[in-house]
């Protein structure tokens, strides 16, 4: 197949345009940047002025969660109490609950937390709601039942009323705790869900996600999908000796599926007001002492670490914890990553570049978090969303949506990057955006030789743009369609 009369950008410097793209089987092949070809009698694909990158990548995705909750009440948007409540009584369940997803006290007019009462008076039926950081969950009173009272554990938060009572509402570990006992989604419904959001996440230009849902038992959903979306899964760090028990490292699996890191939560998040902040506020989950032995353990074992850091003190103990045990990961390069980076301190945005550490950061948080960090963080403005000052200092900076707190669409990150209506000293060319999007997130996964840019021998992953982005308002700009491994995905051509 040749790809010819467009415009084709590899993002690879040492040959940025290209006239056509030649395609011979699952990879890019000779002839890139003329219409010479080995391939005998090749179909011709005329793109009609259409613009070719290298397919996106999300670095940062609950897939089968985001896949779900498609299916679910959205709550979302929402400016007042009222308002989610109206949506809730709207609502028609589908099972036994009532599940939501979207909520955020912050967003509302009325200006407090919800209660289970509130849900009690528009639902018998036991609802369950989690917040849009998906750090705190609702429940009404026939939910909480199903507790039987037991819903305190290390790490949690059960907020109370004055008289001691669950007012409904359970943060971090005791949020966790629940969902996994009392909300368990059954496999099928999970892979229902999954095949109609593969479809999505191609029509949005995805060929690759790194999967942070990361349960051990998401290899068996992922495989009824192949071979149609490439994954770089996470896996939980507490599933450690099992995965050493098995003899298991990072990268083993097949083209597009593979175990990639270990996955650690430090803080909680901004929006339920758990980051664990160097003034002593918010929620720590793993302290800097117990994140370097598992960086430690994990190295030896032939495993990086995916670190949550959302507070500039929980950013700092992940970076100490890099540092302190740099002398056993560093020589057997392993690629050690930060989830968020939200808000650092001045000092510790160079710190990301000079050990070598990844911010795998999320682009539309920026503009969708900026009245959350005005309100909470006003003395820290400074140091939040610091994407233009870890990109100048040399850090690897990777884009991902944290879909569904985000929607799954790489292009809107690449606009909220580019076009930031506030912090513009952290605005991004689009060049820094789109290697966020595409080239660092295959650097991650230790795919830089096989997929990211449009180079002879690269996969032939790539997304077809109704306009070259350069040249035109990137707002504007439209996915036409979405080719994985040789094999379009979305939108075949002939286009109108």
């Amino acid at each position: 197949m040749i790809l010819e009369n467009g415009v084709v950008r590899t993002l690879d410097p040492s040959l940025p345009l290209a006239r056509s793209l030649a395609i011979a089987g699952d990879v890019v092949a000779g002839g890139v940047g003329t219409h010479e070809t080995a391939l005998a009698s090749p179909e011709v694909v005329d793109l009609g002025g259409r613009t070719v990158l290298p397919a996106f990548t999300d670095s940062h995705v609950h897939f089968p969660t985001w896949a779900v909750a498609q299916h679910e009440v959205r709550l979302d948007g929402a400016s007042s109490l009222a308002e989610v409540l109206a949506r809730v009584a709207a609502a028609t369940p589908h099972g036994d609950v009532l599940r939501g997803y979207g909520w955020r006290s912050g967003d509302w007019s009325d200006g407090r937390e919800p209660t289970k009462e509130d849900l009690d008076a528009v639902t018998d039926r036991p609802a369950a709601l989690i917040a849009k950081d998906y750090h705190s969950l609702w429940l009404n009173s026939a939910s909480l039942a199903f507790a039987n009272g037991d819903l305190e554990v290390d790490g949690g938060v059960v907020e109370r009323d004055e008289r001691g009572h669950p007012t409904g509402v359970l943060r971090e570990e005791a949020a966790w705790r629940f969902k996994e006992r009392h909300l368990v989604i059954p496999d099928h419904e999970y892979i229902r869900a999954m095949r109609a959001g593969v479809k999505l996440a191609h029509a949005r230009g995805v060929a690759c996600v790194h999967d942070k849902d990361g349960w051990l038992g998401a290899a068996g959903l992922w495989q009824e999908l192949a071979p149609q979306l490439r994954v770089w899964q996470s896996v939980p760090a507490e599933t450690l000796p099992a995965l050493k028990a098995l003899g298991l490292h990072s990268g083993i699996g097949s083209p597009f599926l593979r175990v990639g890191y270990l996955k650690v939560f430090m803080d909680g998040t901004l929006g339920s007001q758990t980051a664990w902040m160097m003034d002593g506020s918010g929620v720590r989950i793993t302290s800097g002492a117990e994140l370097a032995e598992i960086v430690r353990d994990g190295a030896e074992a032939g495993w990086p670490v995916g670190v949550h850091a959302i507070g500039d003190r929980a950013n700092r103990e992940a970076l100490d914890a890099f540092e302190a045990t740099r002398e056993v990961w560093e020589p057997r390069g392993l690629r050690q990553r930060i989830e968020h980076a939200q808000c650092l301190t001045p000092e510790d945005v160079g710190r990301f570049a000079e050990l070598g550490v990844a911010a795998s950061v999320q682009f539309t948080h920026a503009p969708s978090d900026e009245q959350l960090a005005k309100r909470f963080w006003p003395d820290k403005l400074d140091g939040v969303y610091s994407y233009r000052s870890l990109v100048g200092s040399g850090a690897v900076v990777a884009n991902g949506s944290d879909a569904p707190i985000e929607e799954l669409d790489p292009w809107a990150g690449v606009v909220a990057a580019v076009r930031r209506h506030w912090r513009e000293d952290q605005r991004l060319t689009l060049e820094q955006a789109l290697h966020a999007t595409c080239v660092a997130p295959a650097w991650l996964s230790h795919d830089e030789r096989v997929r990211g840019t449009l180079l002879p021998g690269r996969a032939a992953d790539l997304v077809v743009l109704d306009r070259d982005p350069f040249a035109e308002d990137i707002e504007s700009v439209q996915v036409v369609a979405t080719m994985v491994a040789g094999r379009w995905v979305h939108d075949p051509p002939p286009w109108d």
